[in-house]
């Protein structure tokens, strides 16, 4: 199924009746059978748009566009009911009923439809075996560990074949290991069943792993729309450049400056020798760069210079703090024998170099 998000607005009224816009025109389409994920901070309305798509929440202004039909938007006249809609939702705490078993729990949906017995047991134990939990079919929820449980609310919503799959950041109570196997299981299960599924989380790395494309949010608007890679290395702005990626992007206030017919960018008391014809001179820059596409240098052509503050080892890569120019560069290098207050010499990696005017 298609979803179609057009000039989407949410505003929610306060006790004192001000406004707040949660949602500020949101335009967005997922394709049949892609996973989608919107990704961003705390408050950036993620979940709210998500809540929209189900019909837990009407919009304010603009248009939900499920296969060219029109099945929400500011009209309320417009919008048909979440059981209408025949979305499946995930969510964070799993919302399972502790009184009933696996099997009752995955079957409910379908008990509530009125589906045939014998059609139910066959749905039942066919979405147990996709999620590897016929083995607790009889036990309670209680006496499952959390990826088990998560597992049974996933298999609860897709038993009833729905036309899209909604999670709301499932794996955000699993441990950290936990949590990477179940991504990994996640995107395979979704690869099989084919289902446009919409997946909210403030968890960058599960964003990239999973996504077919990322939507970043911020403050209510959309800030880039883009394949995982693209967003990692072809940031729209500073904001997706800083919350994209691991270690945080270094981001710096420059000004690029001409002499003798050479660009150079000007810090505090060293400058480097930058050829590149997409930045002017005079103008005012914010400039990223990579951790990793940051050299420490051993020879004195176009360095900066600063003192390791302190370090972090990373397996066989060190994190290096270092100060220079009255700033904090992050540099992320296979070479060891590093230590505290040494002085080193570095250089950017200038085809890895990002300007966003200010």
């Amino acid at each position: 199924m298609k979803i179609e998000i057009k000039n989407i607005q949410k505003e929610f009224k306060t006790i004192g009746r001000r406004s707040v816009n949660v949602l500020r025109d949101i335009n967005l389409e997922m394709k049949d059978g892609e996973f989608f994920v919107l990704l961003g901070p705390s408050g950036c309305g993620k979940s709210t748009l998500l809540n929209i798509i189900a019909g837990l929440e009407n919009p304010t202004g603009g248009k939900l566009v499920f296969d060219n039909k029109v099945v929400a938007s500011g009209n309320k006249n417009e919008c048909i009911s979440p059981k209408e809609r025949n979305v499946a939702m995930v969510f964070q705490t799993y919302a399972l009923y502790p009184h009933l078993s696996v099997y009752e729990n995955i079957a409910f949906p379908l008990r509530i439809a009125k589906m045939d017995k014998a059609e139910i047991d066959k749905q039942v134990r066919k979405s147990a075996e996709i999620l590897h939990i016929t083995n607790h079919i009889d036990s309670k929820p209680s006496e499952l560990s959390g990826g088990e449980r998560q597992r049974v609310a996933i298999a609860r919503a897709i038993v009833r074949k729905p036309r899209a799959l909604l999670f709301d950041e499932p794996l955000s109570n699993l441990d950290a290991q936990l949590r990477t196997a179940t991504r990994i299981e996640l995107k395979k299960l979704q690869r099989e069943l084919g289902i446009t599924t919409v997946y909210v989380t403030h968890d960058q790395v599960e964003a990239m792993t999973l996504g077919d494309r990322v939507a970043v949010l911020k403050d209510g608007f959309v800030q880039q729309v883009d394949s995982a890679i693209n967003l990692y290395e072809k940031p729209a702005n500073k904001f997706v450049a800083g919350f994209i990626g691991f270690p945080n992007m270094n981001l710096f206030d420059v000004e690029v400056l001409r002499e003798q017919e050479k660009l150079y960018i000007q810090f505090e008391k060293d400058r480097f020798y930058f050829d590149n014809s997409s930045v002017k001179a005079g103008v005012k820059y914010c400039m990223g760069i990579r951790p990793a596409d940051i050299e420490v240098a051993s020879d004195n052509e176009n360095i900066l210079k600063g003192k390791i503050d302190t370090m972090e080892l990373l397996g066989k890569e060190v994190l290096l703090y270092v100060s220079s120019n009255n700033m904090e560069f992050s540099i992320f290098t296979h070479k060891k024998g590093f230590k505290e207050n040494q002085e080193i010499s570095f250089r950017f990696d200038q085809s890895k170099i990002h300007f966003f005017e200010k």
